[in-house]
């Protein structure tokens, strides 16, 4: 993942955020040490970025499309209340193994709920009206507007999607291949959504902050 912000600039502004938990740092280790496209890690910059949005708007139940190796659930489960929940979708058995031996470390962990198998088929089993405070896609990009479309009848009116990847590496000012139109069609139905405002922010690789109306 090309960064869209110089190196040293997003090093200085890690070091003016509040410090990580210690458990964060090493599940960040682990995963560029052992796991397959580490650079899928948010990264500590964004899940500071994450904790503070689900604070902010108050949530008690967070959807995640694309757990990883757990990394940004902890981060958003660590800022719900003590009765808070997140479920968080991962189809990979791996990944889902490495994520859920982190969560059993945390003091946090018991708030996730993780559901192995396609995003696609853990949405259509949750309830279809609105019952998610914030949800945060981070997933295969092919599947983002279906994603979108799944989500928001799920999401309370002034509740807030999140969307990382959205600048793709600075491709999508010139698409080349299926993902890069992928992440381009998808910005653009955000953007002419009449049921959401957005706002689209330069970090990591592009963050896309999107509220239901």
């Amino acid at each position: 993942m090309k960064p869209i912000l110089p190196k040293k600039i997003e090093a200085y502004c890690l070091r003016h955020c509040t410090a990580r938990d210690n458990l964060l740092r090493e599940l960040e280790k682990y995963t560029h040490r052992h796991c397959d496209a580490p650079q899928m890690l948010i990264g500590p910059h964004e899940g500071a970025l994450l904790a503070m949005l689900v604070r902010l708007t108050g949530a008690r139940r967070i959807l995640e499309i694309g757990t990883f190796t757990g990394y940004s659930a902890l981060c958003m489960a660590e800022a719900l209340p003590e009765d808070g929940e997140l479920i968080t979708c991962e189809i990979n058995p791996e990944r889902a193994e490495i994520a859920q031996s982190f969560f059993a470390r945390n003091a946090h962990g018991h708030k996730i709920k993780l559901r192995l198998g396609p995003a696609r088929d853990t949405l259509a089993s949750l309830p279809a009206l609105a019952d998610f405070d914030f949800v945060f896609i981070d997933a295969d990009k092919e599947n983002y507007v279906n994603y979108f479309e799944a989500v928001l009848p799920r999401l309370r009116p002034g509740g807030v999607i999140v969307a990382d990847n959205v600048l793709w590496s600075g491709r999508v000012l010139a698409p080349k291949n299926k993902t890069d139109r992928a992440v381009v069609k998808f910005n653009q139905h955000v953007r002419r959504d009449p049921r959401v405002e957005c706002v689209m922010l330069p970090v990591r690789d592009g963050v896309s902050l999107i509220r239901k109306f």
